[in-house]
C-alpha cells in the first residue's frame, strides 16, 4: 500500500480509536488524528512482529483496519497518560 493509502487509513482509525476511547484528549483532534496515523503504522509492524502475519495486505482487508485501530487505540492510551499526567501537574 502506498503512504496516501496509510494515512487515510490512520486518520479513519484515529477517529474509531477516538470513539472506542471517548474523553477529554490533550491535544485535540488533530492530535488524535496523528497519532491515529502512527497508529496504523504501529499495528501493522506488529502484526508482523509478534504474530508473524502480514497485516498490511490491502487497503479492504479486515486485518488491516483491526491492525490500524488497534494500534491507535495502544498509542492514544500512551499519550493520554504521558501528556494528560503532565498537564495535572503544571
Amino acid at each position: 500500500m502506498g503512504i496516501i493509502a496509510w494515512i487515510i487509513i490512520g486518520l479513519l482509525a484515529g477517529a474509531i480509536a477516538k470513539a472506542l476511547m471517548p474523553g477529554r484528549d490533550p491535544g485535540g483532534i488533530i492530535i488524535t488524528m496523528l497519532i491515529g496515523v502512527a497508529g496504523g503504522l504501529l499495528g501493522g509492524w506488529l502484526g508482523k512482529v509478534i504474530f508473524g502475519v502480514d497485516a498490511i495486505d490491502g487497503f479492504f482487508d479486515l486485518s488491516t483496519w483491526i491492525a490500524a485501530v488497534i494500534g491507535s487505540v495502544v498509542l492514544l492510551a500512551l499519550y493520554r497518560l504521558v501528556a494528560g499526567g503532565r498537564r495535572r501537574h503544571a
